[in-house]
């Protein structure tokens, strides 16, 4: 029955092919090996945001009169509705920590040449939609510290030259962080986002497969080449992490849980201490150490700028990589990623110490 099945489904969708391309894919193991395995994680991840958004989604209401009720039904009355919430919540902030990773782990080790450049774009590209689907499924919950949050979030966006006003008034719906506000952001969290993150995570995993893993110079130079079979080795391996991962999500959502707080009050005072995702924490607070004023330009709209401008010459990175003569210790692309690496940090821990 099982090979009936089987050639009923070859004879018409040709799936033959592509067994016999997973049972011929190999994996290199070297001592950077386990970098391979954060695209992986990161994948589980998303997929754990899928499901647990769907569950969500049977008890959320979007709306200024509903939409904080619901989250606190969910949370008090449902079933385990606290507990998904939570996963789903730390699931988004792994994520991007992992997103993060992956794409250092790839600019160090140079995984981003040529013929990977498209490979390297799709997967920023990924991280920046990502970072905007924690943005818009902030304000969900509609509650006090989310309202505000958004509000300095989009009224950042309106810092923007030219365009940064149509775009502040697109986000929000109007003038204002209102009902139209939760009801457009509640529409790019669960539909616009999610189908475009799909369609770059496909054309991500067809280059990644299509190209196969990148393998280190050393590991190319290397006379006796180490590698293990993709299904099932490196599949199990995966499983494994992905084992762990689930784990420490679980403690987090157990013991570390995301506090629901005050419903949104667009009349009461703005709360101390209003402070982006930690993912925005470094960019929130290098705009604080700006002046006002910059020569003739406005503090904020040259921070807003800088970001941008960086940001474009990060996904071009495999277009300028900065070249050496074989056998150079000295690689001006990992002092420029190690920079980068360190200002992130440094500047995260601070502005959550001040």
């Amino acid at each position: 029955m099982n090979s009936k099945l089987f050639n009923w489904i070859d004879e018409r969708f040709n799936i033959s092919p592509l067994i016999d391309f997973m049972k011929h894919k190999e994996v290199p193991v070297h001592k950077h090996s386990i970098w391979y395995y954060m695209g992986g994680v990161t994948l589980f991840l998303f997929i754990v945001q899928v499901l647990t958004g769907i569950l969500l989604l049977l008890y959320y209401q979007p709306g200024v009169d509903s939409a904080y009720e619901s989250v606190r039904f969910l949370m008090t009355k449902v079933n385990f509705g606290w507990l998904f919430r939570q996963i789903h919540g730390w699931a988004a902030n792994m994520m991007i920590f992992f997103i993060f990773l992956h794409m250092f782990s790839v600019f160090f080790t140079r995984a981003y040449q040529k013929p990977r450049e498209l490979t390297w774009i799709t997967g920023m590209f990924l991280m920046f939609v990502a970072m905007g689907a924690g943005f818009s499924g902030y304000l969900l919950p509609w509650n006090e510290l989310a309202f505000f949050a958004t509000k300095v979030g989009t009224d950042i966006t309106g810092a923007v030259p030219v365009v940064g006003n149509m775009m502040k008034v697109l986000l929000r719906g109007g003038e204002d962080v209102t009902g139209a506000t939760l009801s457009r952001f509640y529409a790019f969290h669960v539909a616009l986002i999610p189908a475009i993150m799909t369609l770059l995570l496909g054309l991500h995993l067809t280059f990644v497969q299509r190209q196969g893993m990148h393998e280190p110079d050393h590991f190319k130079k290397a006379l006796k080449k180490k590698v293990i079979p993709f299904f099932p080795n490196f599949i199990l391996r995966d499983a494994l992490l992905w084992l762990i991962v689930i784990n420490i999500l679980l403690y987090l959502a157990v013991f570390f849980p995301w506090e629901l707080g005050l419903k949104a009050d667009a009349f009461a005072p703005a709360p101390d201490g209003i402070k982006p995702e930690w993912y925005f924490m470094f960019m929130f607070q290098t705009l604080k150490y700006i002046p006002a004023h910059v020569w003739f330009i406005e503090g904020e709209v040259l921070g807003v700028l800088g970001f941008g401008l960086i940001a474009l010459i990060w996904v071009l990175v495999p277009f300028w990589e900065i070249k050496i003569k074989p056998g150079t210790k000295f690689r001006p692309m990992n002092v420029i990623g190690a920079i980068g690496v360190i200002y992130i940090i440094v500047l995260t821990v601070v502005g959550y110490m001040v």
